[in-house]
């Protein structure tokens, strides 16, 4: 057991500490504090030595200096059995510090505001990362306190031991505080690191050691299966607009296969500035629709794609759902739904089924951040940055030209491809999908697989067209989509074979653009 006779505070989050702050003064701790705080514990009638009268030097640089002096983490870092320290300290006036009572400046919420890089700056904490982790260091004389809600524990434990706390405590408290300087440290470095990859660099570089922090949004009931355990973690500093910070309004709670599903919905609908609708299934689109004529349209023509697969799935929406949308979605059997919003008679509507979970997620307000795409494999993790690239620079190959509609339904059908599983085949009308080929060995097989979904569904082929995700490897794709009434073809080209595609589509009087990109998906 240590004996708590002298604390430093100085924090941010200044819930609870007039009372904790009280408490240790009690019982005879004496408490030296900075600027703001010691302001509040003064006129919460808490006796306060103020830490310019200690150290002899005034707070200066607006701010910037005032704990970073050898009194103040001398006194921290000093060994108390040690003759050696023991002498220095007495030569130099500097007197033990038992607790640090340290919360670091809110750098994390300062960012997620969307604040200028110079405010975010400012809000990197320098003194009190350095206090909290000498405390931590010397946990053996030192108590290092960082989360408001331990003051009620150390004040009950203290009672009780006559002003000391425990070595298992102070243990506690200093990985508490390694967690939490390490994870301070590492929001920093990413938003930091964010703002280089927004200056698109190239080539772009990656670190030498990658540093990752994720915060546990939620504990989940298991995995992809039920003997797997499973939890959900969001990036440090949050992401707006994810679902990291989706609000859940209905429903039970969500599974680690829900929110796969619902981030490839949410993804796969903020490609589109029209009303759209994607629905999920195993983390593949079974249908996407666009449409000027309003989000129920939208949802109509999606579901209309393949209403048999999408059974038990997740549907998104990039705008807000309205009472007579709701009414339809409550037809069908699905998992979950998100969007930027709902009218409070959907939610009404909604609601109505109890386990249906209704998520919102906020559109984003300006352009996206950068991020990377980080993937778990055996013995490490794969890094990249994300696939935002779009089909810009189009080239017609074959004799004729797309015509208006064709191109419209061309880029559409290329951006939902971004999300299908290679080998990916789309086939698109009218701003819709009639038909989707996904994860497949042989491309040929998910243009056969596209084919057969749009007859089963009953939707008309000739006129459509295609989107491969990557190059045809050979002219079947073409002959087979031709037979089929498709009348225009997208694909990034680059094959050895393009000659032979060109002209097999040049023999059916098909449109044929290349992108120059691909967009595999693994």
């Amino acid at each position: 057991m240590r004996k708590v006779e002298r604390a430093i505070i100085s924090v941010t989050d200044k819930r609870g500490l007039i009372e904790f702050a009280g408490e240790l003064a009690s019982m005879g701790v004496e408490i030296i504090s900075t600027g703001g705080t010691a302001e509040l514990l003064k006129k919460g009638g808490v006796p306060v030595i103020p830490i310019s009268s200690y150290t002899g030097f005034p707070e200066m640089l607006g701010g910037r200096v005032k704990t970073l002096h050898p009194k103040i983490h001398g006194g921290i870092l000093g060994i108390r059995d040690n003759a050696e320290h023991a002498r220095q300290m007495q030569d130099h006036d500097i007197l033990p510090v038992d607790m640090v009572v340290v919360n670091l400046y809110a750098f994390e919420k300062t960012v997620e505001g969307g604040a200028l890089l110079e405010q975010a700056i400012e809000n990197i904490d320098i003194g009190g990362p350095a206090m909290l982790r000498a405390a931590a260091k010397n946990f053996k004389y030192a108590a290092a306190v960082v989360d408001p809600d331990d003051y009620p524990s150390i004040i009950k434990e203290m009672k009780e031991s006559h002003g000391s706390l425990s070595a298992k405590t102070r243990f506690g408290l200093a990985r508490k505080v390694f967690a939490l300087t390490a994870r301070y440290d590492s929001a920093i470095s990413n938003y930091l690191g964010s703002l280089c990859e927004g200056e698109k660099e190239e080539p772009v570089r990656f670190p030498d050691v990658l540093s990752v922090q994720f915060k546990k949004i939620m504990d989940l009931r298991y995995g992809e299966n039920p003997h797997q355990a499973a939890a959900f973690y969001g990036s440090i500093p949050a992401a707006p607009s994810t679902l990291a910070t989706a609000v859940k309004h209905h429903g039970k709670e969500l599974s680690y296969n829900n929110i796969l599903d619902l981030s490839s919905a949410l993804e796969l609908v903020r490609e589109f500035h029209e009303p759209a609708c994607a629905i999920i299934k195993h983390n593949n689109p079974c249908g996407v629709a666009m449409s000027n004529e309003g989000v129920e349209k939208a949802y109509e023509l999606a579901m209309a794609c393949d209403a048999k697969s999408a059974f038990g799935g997740i549907v998104g929406f990039n705008c807000h759902v309205t009472k007579k949308l709701a009414e339809k979605l409550t037809d069908l059997f699905l998992e979950a739904i998100v969007a930027p919003g709902y009218e409070k008679a959907a939610f009404d509507v909604l609601k109505e089924k109890k386990n249906l979970r209704i998520l919102e997620v906020e559109r984003p307000a300006g352009k996206e951040m950068p991020g990377r795409d980080i993937k778990r494999v055996s013995g490490g993790v794969l890094v990249q940055t994300l696939d935002r690239e779009s089909a810009a620079d189009l080239k017609t190959v074959t004799k004729r030209e797309p015509t208006d509609q064709e191109l419209e339904d061309l880029l559409f059908a290329w951006n939902v491809a971004k999300h299908v599983k290679s080998n990916a085949i789309i086939l698109a009308k009218s701003a819709r999908t009639i038909g989707i080929g996904a994860g497949q060995m042989s491309r040929i097989d998910s243009t056969r697989i596209a084919i057969m979904k749009a007859k089963d569904a009953g939707l008309a082929l000739p006129g459509a067209v295609l989107a491969s995700d990557a190059f045809f490897p050979f002219r079947d794709n073409v002959d087979m989509a031709a037979e089929a009434g498709i009348t225009a073809i997208i694909q990034p080209g680059g094959s050895i074979r393009d000659g032979d595609i060109i002209k097999a589509a040049d023999e059916r009087n098909m449109a044929m653009v290349f992108t120059g990109i691909r967009h595999f998906r693994h």
